[in-house]
């Protein structure tokens, strides 16, 4: 097994047939929500930041070796930008079931449309930094997101 591989594609979830990036985006929301038991946010948080250092030198390695950037089956960029967006939405016990699958769309949203920043990062950033830049901005945005739609939401509803 190569280790490289398996962590640029969070135990091989972005070798998916289709929606790689999805799935990985789903696999990664899956594990931050099991870290989460057991986690502060804070260090959930600290966690994506050790793993996107990381990432960034694999990822240069990785496409040097394969010849091609963004490859879809790398999704460890999924896996910071998710958990980034769960770490930073208020996530708690009390409000799971309404802010994690929110979070989780935001995320694809901002992943797959690139408004502004993070559509800039992604043309024109290379390399590793270029492959998890867009997707740590992406999370930021979708666990803004997420936490003001709940803020909206439950002065109506709760």
């Amino acid at each position: 097994m190569n280790l490289r591989k398996f962590f640029l594609t969070v135990g091989f979830s972005g070798l998916s047939p289709k929606a790689p990036g999805t799935v990985g985006s789903f696999v990664s929301l899956i594990l931050g929500l099991f870290l989460l038991e057991f986690l502060h946010s804070s260090t959930l948080f600290l966690l994506s930041i050790l793993i996107t250092v990381v990432a960034i030198k694999q990822i240069d390695i990785y496409e040097k070796e394969v010849g091609l950037h963004d490859s879809s089956e790398i999704v460890i960029d999924e896996l910071a930008g998710m958990w980034i967006a769960l770490s930073i939405c208020g996530i708690n016990g009390d409000n799971i079931l309404f802010m994690a699958p929110l979070a989780f769309l935001f995320f694809r949203l901002f992943d797959i449309w690139k408004p502004s920043i993070i559509g800039k990062i992604d043309r024109d950033v290379k390399g590793g930094l270029g492959v998890m830049g867009d997707d740590i901005i992406a999370g930021i945005a979708a666990g803004i997101a997420t936490a003001a739609v709940y803020e909206i939401i439950s002065k109506f509803l709760f």
